[in-house]
């Protein structure tokens, strides 16, 4: 790391929050992601439900990018020296009208491994813009799920089909996982993204409860190694305080 940046960085407290779109997602990161990262320097790191979700009506769906950005925005202008990132599903980030999201619609044209990056670098270019001259780009890390939190449990069907306490699931995930090249490829169509496969096989599956056993089960170190982009998202994390 170039020691300017490296210098720079440390000069922030390491306090991290992520803006997440569920409550499977802030359990992930209150207690997976949040204690691996306080090894690598970081002081805290805490998750924030964007727009108000628990007082949302409608369900299903997150919040148009005027909402998040609001929210995102006033987090680092009100504390000055965090860094901030985002945890949210491609699949569900609206593409068109006042909400779209930046990129999303863009995304749609291109392969498969340029579509998170060109929504995340469209997200960046915005919130620096919003920020003005004297903001530190490096402040915000957004992340895209390809294609949506489900998917990530497919990197280790074993450990997923245990932690949802369907052990005898797990050939059928494996057939699953095993028609994609990797968790983050399981394709989003209304019927074949990964969260309506899950309710295929396992009809009462309840994602706040279900989908965080999950993940407790599997672990960072499966993710990590079978997606990607998970796995470039976490290491510009890790490598924040140049620990």
């Amino acid at each position: 790391m170039n020691s300017v940046v490296a210098r720079r960085q440390r000069e922030y407290m390491a306090r991290l929050l992520v803006h997440v779109e569920g409550e499977t997602e802030e359990t992930f990161v209150n207690e997976i992601l949040a204690p691996h990262l306080r090894q690598h320097g970081f002081d805290r790191v805490s998750a924030r439900l964007i727009g108000n979700a628990r007082q949302r009506n409608r369900r299903g769906g997150i919040r148009g990018w005027d909402a998040v950005r609001k929210d995102i925005l006033n987090h680092l202008r009100e504390d000055a020296g965090c860094l901030a990132t985002t945890m949210v599903d491609y699949y569900a980030l609206p593409q068109s009208g006042a909400g779209a999201w930046p990129g999303r619609s863009a995304a749609n044209r291109l392969p498969f491994d340029q579509k998170a990056q060109t929504v995340e670098t469209a997200m960046a270019q915005d919130i620096a813009s919003a920020m003005g001259d004297a903001f530190d780009p490096a402040r915000f890390v957004p992340y895209v799920i390809m294609h949506e939190f489900e998917g990530l449990l497919f990197s280790d069907c074993d450990r997923f089909s245990v932690g949802v306490g369907r052990p005898e699931l797990a050939p059928q995930l494996h057939a699953i996982r095993n028609n994609f090249a990797t968790p983050e490829e399981i394709n989003d169509s209304p019927q074949t993204c990964p969260s309506q496969r899950i309710k295929t096989l396992i009809p009462d599956y309840e994602k706040p409860l279900m989908g965080t056993l999950a993940m407790l089960e599997i672990g960072l170190p499966a993710i990590r190694q079978q997606c990607m982009f998970f796995r470039r998202w976490l290491e510009r994390l890790e490598s924040w305080t140049g620990k």
